[in-house]
């Protein structure tokens, strides 16, 4: 029996990924229950997976497809609305799951030890089975209109990752900060709703006035979902401004580990 000994006086911001991989088979089951009570007792079960996006799908192309006709150029613009949603759908998934995630989990907190980070990423896994769906979703599409991905393609699985990182950086940093200040379990559904529209999910980032393009581009989303189109659809590469996306994602997940990891000691007393 491997012996546990828990040291008061060790770094906090030691990030330990031996001690992750040792507690790899309790993320499995947390990630697995999840995915079971997610869909339990639903009569379509993982179709929702296919109907939300589609919904979603349907509306944007009404609004900017056929009333406000929003210029993709050559590429049809339920494909070019639906790239986004993917990176989207799966983005808000986990930052809404995982920013409560360890509120929801508080009665094992308490009793166990463990590392509290398993609890924020194992809502990455379940959400990562409805962003398979979603790009089957987008390849059946694609077949439909009769439209072949580029060479770019090679570059995909690099904004699937990037995709991951950044979901991973928001939800940990809201997991760690709705422990503290409550108020974040409310403000959440606000911001899923804001970042909908302020991220280029409906409309190309060319719409933007260059004057602002720079701004609009700290969002982290942006550069991804630039670059996802890019890889999937083809068409210009990403604009220079999308490494300002994906630096900005990048520092936020690191800052968000650590701020965990910093925040991790006193979780079991404040949850």
């Amino acid at each position: 029996m491997q012996k546990l000994i828990i040291d008061a006086n060790k770094k906090s911001l030691s990030l330990n990924l031996k001690e992750l991989y040792a507690y790899k088979d309790l993320f499995f089951t947390l990630s697995y229950r999840d995915l079971r009570v997610r869909y339990a007792q639903t009569f379509l079960g993982l179709l929702w997976a296919f109907l939300q996006p589609l919904a979603t799908l349907i509306i944007f192309s009404l609004v900017f497809g056929r009333f406000v006709k929003v210029d993709t150029g050559t590429i049809p613009y339920p494909l070019f609305a639906l790239t986004g949603m993917v990176v989207w759908t799966y983005f808000s998934f986990v930052m809404s799951n995982a920013g409560s995630s360890i509120i929801d989990a508080q009665q094992m907190v308490k009793k166990i030890y463990f590392p509290r980070l398993i609890i924020p990423l194992s809502k990455a896994v379940v959400g990562f089975v409805d962003f398979v769906i979603a790009l089957l979703f987008l390849t059946l599409l694609m077949m439909w209109y009769g439209f072949a991905p580029s060479w770019n393609i090679i570059y995909l699985p690099v904004f699937i990752l990037l995709t991951i990182i950044a979901a991973l950086a928001t939800g940990i940093w809201l997991s760690a900060l709705t422990i503290r200040y409550r108020d974040f379990k409310h403000i959440v559904p606000f911001m899923v709703q804001f970042g909908l529209y302020a991220t280029p999910i409906a409309y190309p980032t060319s719409l933007i006035d260059s004057r602002y393009q720079a701004l609009f581009y700290a969002n982290p989303l942006t550069g991804i979902i630039d670059g996802l189109r890019w890889s999937v659809l083809g068409g210009e590469a990403p604009h220079l401004y999308s490494f300002i996306s994906i630096g900005i994602m990048l520092l936020l997940f690191v800052a968000g580990v650590f701020y965990f990891k910093k925040a991790e000691k006193i979780i079991a007393d404040i949850v």
